[in-house]
């Protein structure tokens, strides 16, 4: 008789192992009937004979693997699995991860795809575009890619915290209270990605980050994949901060709507100024979304398309206005 010890690994959430009400460790039992086992959180330890003790870490390994890969586990793929079956793939075009309950999560129009193209070949990648064309949600699959592939260490997501209209001084709670409300859209990308209890262990160990952009201040960020979100309100010291903010083993991606500056009028975006200051560095890639990217509701687009057309429309009303004004006022030069 021997005694085997079973951590499970970092990438494996122990409550999708377990299953509901630990359905997934009574199923493993019933299949070994021979063996003692006892499961708490990421531990599992057996009590048995070596040689079903063989065969049953063989099983536990493809059970996690497959687990941490689909980040789902059923009665069906453990049977397939500890009876030495290969059990059925999930296949998807275009596939970038596995969300919750192993929803596929996919590059859905061809900006979504040059995108993660680009993240391949490039270091720093600009995406910029409209409301719902999924720049944002894709940039974040791609990290948590990069995380379970351990070709990174951390996660660090950040958005300027602009004031729109009230003041963080008169929001209720503490700082993290005042500022969580900006955050909020990375948290729900996540919660799509990451099952919950291995997505508060990630927080709270520091793996995934959240935080404002002026919290960025100061650090060197190695190992990482780094999101900055609605960059159009950066100023342009807070976009070179965040930009020299990149270390060794770094990918930055850096997202925003041009369309949708919150900043005062005076003061010109951050984003728009490092497009033109960064246009001909080498290892830095842009992918322009559009309208044709929207993937949220079909009045979404339709939304955005009548806001483009009524702000041309206005531009050229506002252009025709001011050469009215220069030719009343040649005309009155000239009386």
């Amino acid at each position: 008789m021997i005694e085997r010890t079973i951590l499970l690994n970092e990438t494996v959430d122990p409550v999708v192992f377990s299953g509901v009400n630990n359905a997934n460790i009574a199923l493993i039992k019933n299949l070994f009937p021979k063996l003692k086992i006892v499961a708490r959180g990421n531990v599992l330890r057996a009590l048995g004979d070596e040689e079903i003790m063989v065969a049953f870490d063989e099983s536990v390994q493809k059970l996690q693997n497959y687990c941490a890969e689909y980040n789902l586990l059923n009665e069906e793929v453990i049977i397939d699995i500890i009876k030495g079956n290969s059990p059925t793939e999930i296949k998807q075009d275009n596939l970038i991860i596995h969300g919750i309950n192993g929803k596929t999560i996919t590059a859905r129009t061809e900006n979504q795809k040059k995108l993660v193209k680009e993240f391949e070949k490039n270091d720093l990648l600009f995406a910029i575009g409209p409301a719902g064309s999924g720049k944002t949600y894709t940039a974040i699959a791609l990290a948590v890619r990069s995380l379970k592939n351990k070709e990174i260490k951390k996660i660090i997501l950040s958005r300027p915290a602009v004031e729109a209209g009230e003041k963080l001084g008169f929001l209720p709670g503490d700082m993290k209270e005042k500022i969580d409300p900006y955050l909020q859209p990375l948290y729900d990308a996540l919660q799509d990605m990451i099952p919950g209890a291995k997505l508060k262990e990630f927080m709270e160990n520091g793996t995934i980050q959240i935080a404002p952009l002026a919290f960025m201040r100061g650090r060197t960020l190695n190992d990482a994949v780094v999101i900055l979100d609605e960059a159009q309100n950066t100023s342009t010291m807070q976009i070179k901060m965040f930009l020299t903010r990149m270390g060794i083993n770094s990918k930055v991606i850096i997202t925003g709507d041009i369309t949708q500056i919150d900043l005062p009028p005076s003061q010109k975006s951050g984003l728009i100024e490092s497009l033109e200051v960064l246009r001909n560095v080498k290892g830095i890639a842009k992918v322009e979304f559009s309208v044709k990217d929207i993937v949220r509701h079909k009045l979404v687009r339709q939304i955005v398309e009548a806001y483009d057309k009524h702000a041309k429309k206005k531009k050229a009303l506002d252009k025709k206005r001011v050469n009215e004004i220069v030719a009343n006022q040649s005309l009155t030069t000239k009386n």
